[in-house]
């Protein structure tokens, strides 16, 4: 008998260690899916940096490395060249890539660096203790904002669409959003991830992928309660779907 669904390869068959509700465990599978289904198990690399993002290397089945904090994009650069053959990933939270991060992710994306992002936003720090992070919402309660966040009175500012931002620089050419909340968003999200890696194995330039993603430790809620709120209020803000897309046009 054919099997027609089961555990991925590229994935550990061993429990992850993340807060019960967070969407990290569902992405990973998604990717290592992808993975699988792109034959490229052995000659896939993943940067993971701190944050609870500094945990992937625990559960896929290939190789991985450690940067320091909002470093990936400059370490991925290194591999990515050096291994041009190699499917390379950025994978990170949306503290070390907004923040910390800030330039190494723009001035990657305004190069073309030939690596796939993997960008995981819960708009909120998860590892460090429910901090604001640059994509925290308006009126969000965080542990530095116990009120809310608050862009005028309290001069926290607005959150980033990062997406938006990397969409008017030149080198990017695939730029999608998607989210865990559901399986037809998880379903979407992985076609995302699967265009975003073909087009890095056939030299494209730089993608990157968002996934919004609960946090139900840091947001102080519920599993399901997480994700509602993500359902109600991260979605409106953060619009779901392709930002920008510029391989259909290189096709034509």
């Amino acid at each position: 008998m054919e099997l027609a669904y089961g555990h991925p390869k590229s994935l550990k068959p061993i429990q992850t260690k993340y807060c019960p509700g967070c969407g990290h465990g569902v992405i990973h599978r998604v990717i290592a899916e992808v993975i699988d289904e792109l034959g490229l198990q052995g000659s896939s690399i993943i940067t993971n940096p701190v944050g609870c993002s500094i945990w992937a290397d625990l559960y896929f089945d290939f190789d991985s490395v450690q940067p320091a904090h909002g470093r990936t994009p400059a370490a991925a650069t290194g591999i990515k060249r050096v291994l041009p053959d190699h499917l390379v990933i950025c994978y990170q939270g949306d503290g070390d890539l907004a923040a910390i991060g800030t330039a190494e992710i723009i001035h990657a994306a305004n190069r073309g660096e030939k690596f796939t992002t993997i960008f995981v936003n819960n708009a909120i720090y998860g590892m460090t203790g429910g901090q604001m992070a640059p994509t925290t919402l308006v009126g969000q309660h965080a542990t530095t904002a116990p009120y809310g966040r608050d862009p005028v009175e309290a001069g926290m500012g607005y959150p980033i669409r990062v997406l938006e931002m990397l969409a008017t620089l030149g080198g990017t050419k695939y730029l999608a959003r998607g989210s865990v909340n559901n399986a037809a968003n998880i379903r979407k999200t992985k076609q995302y991830i699967k265009k975003a890696f073909e087009a890095q194995m056939r030299g494209e330039g730089f993608t990157m992928v968002e996934i919004l993603s609960p946090c139900p430790t840091n947001w102080s809620m519920g599993a399901g309660e997480s994700v509602e709120w993500l359902e109600k209020n991260m979605i409106p803000f953060y619009a779901l779907g392709e930002v920008k897309n510029t391989l259909e046009e290189a096709a034509k």
